[in-house]
């Protein structure tokens, strides 16, 4: 019998080669998509999972909670460590202090200077009780690798980069940042790619306390760096909320007898939000949104509902074409199991070729997908949770797209059916059928608003006035140790001689950046107020090189002895001034430093990304923080301009690697992930209107047969070609004029909450709503066409013989 069916299922697909292709096509694009961010989002939730004790491991961050503002930190005050031990004996802390951009020099007999390695992320101080916390392999060596001063452990990766294999790299010794000897006493076995901890280079605690004012590690309850964090390990039968509780007094204790300006507390984070709580750092700077996974997750779910519904449309239409068959069948003793089983066996081959297609297409795509989400490992097809969301969506599919087919065949009269007057008759089910039609073109015009607001508001992003130049800045990073110090003025000087070079600033930061110094101030000789200010150290040429506007005032000169300061217009309105002019002369005291004058206040630029409102500023100059060399280039002499300045940085600097970056590029970074979901929205909106169309096609197919009598009539009377066309149009234009006013609402609210995520956003305009619905019309029109035409040309004796 299934053999049978099997037969009879291959020759009506061979049959009905047109429909079964588009059946095809729709099930195979969209379990394509599906199975794309299934694998994306299974990727993204499966960070640190690897760990043993996933759900016991916690990080201590800290709450400052201001007057007007809360702001959190990954970070604890150094002393804290110690303090922590004291107070909670039965859980097992562990420290790690990330050193961004550091150098490691690897000795070398063809390069006197030395193979030279940026590590812009993996690089740690960290604690051998790190690994009573975490679970790692070794390949050699052990936790107490990282015992004593002046020792390193690589991972496999890095260290057969640095020495050709990780075997040669035992016992050799390299520089840390051209200052620190560090002897290679271990080797991890590479930490997955999906972890929030990458670990690549691992340098012993007890060196960050040797070396710490290098790295601004101080001892002191005053200062707390997002860079030191603390992991624990709460025992089995401890409670997260009972040691929250106990972090409270324990904070109480600790920061009351500061006399901050703010309410300081520290609380547990576990690790299973570290890849998605975007107010605390992450180590891989790879910081993902729940909510963007569920909306990936919906949009997949909604884009195979619509392939079925494109099958449940398709296969209606073209059971009325069968009605002979099926009569014959019932004639012949065929009972409704048996008309049930071989519909459902059609459908079964039909979803099991476009799973083979499906595959395919997911194969191609995935180098594609893993670049757009920025995933650095390998995915992969062919694994367990792979092959059962396959098998998962295959049986879905068939249920989902073969039961109503199977039903409406199954209740066929055979003396009806027989006669071939089954359009005559009608066919149930055209609510059904509209509503599912409904419902693909209100995803398409929630994914078209999308795609359009997302858009807008990347292109606001690339147009807004920042307040400073972002073009044609080059930014170099290095070292102020006192060797680079001392050449620093020659080195401005040789940079200034380059022609295509316009201007040369030293400084600790760009003005926007996501790496803020922050610190409590007084003003006036007044107590500290009650917010934080935003630090930026620099020379006297920040202004002219990033193209900030003076607006009262003047720059800040460069002194042995005196330190005077510059503002920008966000503090002086935080402090309740509406003249810039008034705030000049006035002092301002950071931290528990001096008092030193206000001199000049800038015009507000963006501190941060377009997410965050400006952070009040005050930029000072202070040698010993100058991190950064930034230069402003004449665009147009840009590639010789590049070779020039890498020369003479070589000159100066042969111990530190040339590591450029242009300052526009490092903005863009900023909305990484913000262009990557408008990509999405993009390739998915255009796959919902694509297999909207196709279930257009099964629609007007489905109207095509049932009104062919009513058509031949019509014609019969005189009507014309452009009346039937409206025939068929009146009904698909309501369809979708019901399915703007249900996408509304839904988009109005997704995109509404999206643009929260952004202190300076576009509105939500009328006009997004409108594009939504003209360009839906315009492409179902240019659907329908082609199928009513053909249906308003045939002649309409033949549809009238039978009476």
């Amino acid at each position: 019998m299934f053999k049978n069916y099997l037969k009879t299922a291959w020759r009506s697909i061979v049959r009905n080669k047109a429909f079964s292709l588009i059946n095809i096509t729709g099930l195979s694009i969209g379990m394509a998509a599906s199975l794309l961010v299934f694998i994306v989002v299974q990727y993204e939730l499966s960070y640190d999972k690897f760990q043993p004790n996933y759900n016991r491991i916690y990080r201590v961050v800290t709450q400052d909670k201001f007057d007007k503002d809360i702001t959190y930190n990954a970070g604890i005050p150094v002393p804290a460590l110690k303090a922590l031990r004291a107070e909670f004996p039965h859980i097992q802390f562990g420290a790690l202090e990330s050193a961004y951009g550091s150098q490691i020099t690897v000795p070398s007999g063809k390069n006197e200077t030395g193979n030279k390695f940026i590590v812009e992320t993996g690089l740690f101080f960290i604690e051998p009780q790190l690994f009573e916390v975490f679970s790692y392999q070794w390949l050699t060596g052990s936790p107490a690798s990282l015992k004593d001063p002046n020792n390193v452990v690589l991972d496999e990766k890095t260290a057969t980069k640095y020495f050709g294999s990780w075997q040669e790299a035992m016992g050799k010794t390299v520089l840390l940042d051209n200052t620190v000897p560090l002897k290679v006493n271990g080797i991890l076995k590479n930490v997955p790619a999906n972890s929030d901890l990458p670990l690549s280079v691992l340098v012993s605690y007890e060196t960050l306390k040797q070396n710490g004012g290098a790295y601004n590690h101080f001892e002191t309850w005053n200062t707390t760096s997002s860079n030191f964090n603390i992991m624990a390990l709460l025992p089995a039968n401890v409670k997260m909320d009972d040691i929250n509780r106990a972090l409270l007094q324990f904070s109480r204790d600790q920061y009351k007898p500061l006399q901050s300006n703010s309410i300081k507390t520290n609380f547990l984070q576990p690790l299973s939000s570290f890849h998605f709580d975007r107010r605390f750092a992450s180590f891989g700077d790879h910081v993902t949104s729940k909510s963007t996974l569920l909306t990936l997750s919906l949009i997949g779910i909604f884009i195979i509902l619509m392939a079925c519904v494109n099958f449940i449309n398709l296969a209606t239409a073209l059971s009325v074409n069968r009605s002979k068959e099926v009569g014959i069948r019932k004639v012949l003793g065929g009972n409704r199991s048996q008309l049930f089983g071989q519909v459902m066996t059609e459908t079964a081959v039909i979803v099991c070729l476009s799973i083979l297609v499906s595959l395919g297409i997911a194969w191609m795509m995935l180098p594609y997908i893993k670049h757009i989400a920025s995933i650095q490992e390998q995915l992969s097809l062919f694994t367990l949770q792979t092959v059962v969301m396959v098998v998962s969506i295959g049986i879905i599919v068939t249920l989902l797209a073969g039961l109503y087919p199977s039903f409406v065949l199954s209740k066929y009269n055979p003396i009806t059916a027989l006669k071939n007057k089954m359009a005559s008759a009608g066919v149930r089910g055209v609510s059904l059928r509209r509503g599912l039609v409904i419902m693909q073109f209100t995803i398409s015009q929630v994914l078209i608003i999308a795609t359009a607001v997302a858009i807008s508001q990347m292109n606001f992003i690339s147009k807004a006035e920042l307040g400073f130049n972002k073009e044609g800045v080059l930014i170099l990073n290095g070292k102020s140790d006192s060797i680079s110090l001392s050449k620093q003025t020659a080195f401005k000087q040789q940079l200034l001689q380059i022609p295509g070079v316009q201007s040369v600033s030293f400084n600790n930061d760009a003005p926007s950046s996501d790496n803020l110094w922050s610190t409590n101030f007084g003003y006036n000789h007044q107590p500290d107020e009650k917010f934080q200010i935003s630090l930026k150290f620099t020379d006297a040429d920040y202004v002219k090189t990033f193209g900030l506007q003076l607006i009262g005032g003047r720059i800040p000169v460069e002194s042995d002895t005196m330190r005077e300061l510059m503002i920008n217009e966000t503090l002086v309105k935080d402090l309740g001034i509406k003249d810039p002019n008034e705030v000049i002369g006035k002092t301002i005291r950071i931290g528990r430093d001096q008092w030193y004058p206000i001199v000049g206040v800038v015009k507000d630029f963006k501190t941060s990304s377009l997410r965050e409102d400006i952070k009040p500023v005050v930029i000072t100059t202070r040698k010993k923080f100058y991190y950064c060399t930034g230069i402003k280039i004449r665009t147009q002499q840009l590639a010789g301009t590049q070779a020039a300045i890498q020369k003479t940085w070589e000159q100066f600097y042969p111990e530190y690697a040339y590591s450029p970056q242009f300052f526009d590029e490092n903005i863009a970074r900023f909305y990484q992930q913000e262009e990557q979901l408008s990509l999405l929205y993009k390739i998915f909106a255009g796959l919902a209107i694509f297999i909207s169309c196709l279930g257009l096609y099964g629609l007007v197919s489905f109207m095509a047969v049932q009104k062919t009598k009513e058509v031949g009539i019509r014609k019969v009377l005189g009507a014309s070609v452009t009346s039937l066309l409206q025939l068929f149009s009146k009904e698909f234009t309501v369809l979708i004029i019901v399915s703007f006013f249900i996408a509304v609402p839904v988009a109005w609210y997704m995109m509404h909450s999206w643009l929260n995520n952004f202190a300076y956003r576009i509105p939500l305009s009328i006009w997004f709503f409108i594009t939504a619905i003209a360009g839906s019309v315009v492409i179902a029109w240019i659907t329908v066409g082609y199928k009513a035409i053909r249906a308003a040309l045939a002649n309409p004796v033949k549809a009238l013989r039978s009476e």
